[in-house]
């Protein structure tokens, strides 16, 4: 079993909700984004999504977007962003899943992109811009490099279709809790519940819920129906809210805000 498939198998069988926080690669600059990498990773998170800077956004809200933008504007590219992962990933062993956009894979090209990425520490690659049948190959060259796939479903996606993407996912399903882009909202969705609860049916996968996920509360909410939870731009907001401040100094501020999250996600 695979070393993320391990991480969200033990937060089910401790009865807890997985907490898998992003961090916009890079962002916002390269120390900063190590040190809060391994500052969340010692917080306890099962896992950490990182994504990859990229100037059109897929479905990232103007909080990543703008976090994409800033890094790329300092000439940070998918070979610094490799290097930061590799230097970071000496000290950590959570797993770590790429969130990368099919063009930047596609320009790296693809067999460089995942020789590199399983050479740094990645565990998993997620190419929200891929849907099958086109994503098949891929997805094949993605486990053949040692590496699980991560697909997304949406509210809209039909039963057929949500068949098809969770036979390709190895790693986990990546169920977003609302149509549209990344951003926080203030309460989940009246049909997240039964959504979940029939993807699971039809996965063998940990399933794990994300976009506008902010709040304990919704951690808490979660933690009866998802195996895991994805926050992603309230982190990126509350580092930028932190600008100017040392690299230790962010990263404490964001593991506790991670510590916060996961214990929400704890049963009572």
């Amino acid at each position: 079993m695979t070393r993320l498939r391990q991480s969200l198998d033990s937060a089910r069988a401790q009865n807890r909700l997985a907490f898998l926080p992003f961090l916009a690669g890079g962002y916002p600059d390269r120390t900063t984004f190590i040190e809060t990498l391994k500052q969340i990773a010692a917080a306890g998170a099962d896992a950490v999504e990182i994504g990859f800077p990229f100037s059109d956004p897929i479905a990232d809200g103007p909080v990543i977007q703008a976090a994409f933008a800033d890094t790329l504007s300092r000439g940070f590219r998918v070979a610094d962003l490799f290097a930061a992962i590799g230097e970071a990933r000496q000290s950590i062993q959570t797993p770590l899943v790429a969130m990368v956009s099919y063009s930047v894979v596609f320009r790296y090209g693809v067999d460089h992109f995942l020789a590199d990425g399983k050479a740094v520490g990645l565990d998993a690659i997620l190419i929200p811009d891929l849907p099958p049948p086109e994503a098949q190959t891929v997805c094949v060259k993605i486990r053949i490099a040692g590496l699980d796939t991560v697909l997304l479903v949406a509210p809209t996606t039909s039963a057929a279709r949500r068949t098809e993407i969770a036979k390709l996912c190895s790693g986990f399903v990546y169920y977003l809790s609302v149509s549209g882009i990344t951003g926080a909202r203030e309460a989940l969705p009246a049909d997240l519940q039964q959504n979940v609860i029939g993807l699971k049916s039809i996965v063998d996968v940990p399933v794990c819920v994300g976009f506008g996920l902010h709040k304990p509360e919704q951690m808490q909410q979660l933690k009866t129906i998802a195996d895991g939870a994805i926050v992603g731009s309230a982190i990126v907001k509350l580092m930028n809210s932190h600008r100017g401040k040392t690299p230790k100094e962010i990263a404490d501020v964001v593991a506790s805000y991670c510590r916060e999250m996961i214990c929400a996600g704890r049963s009572d």
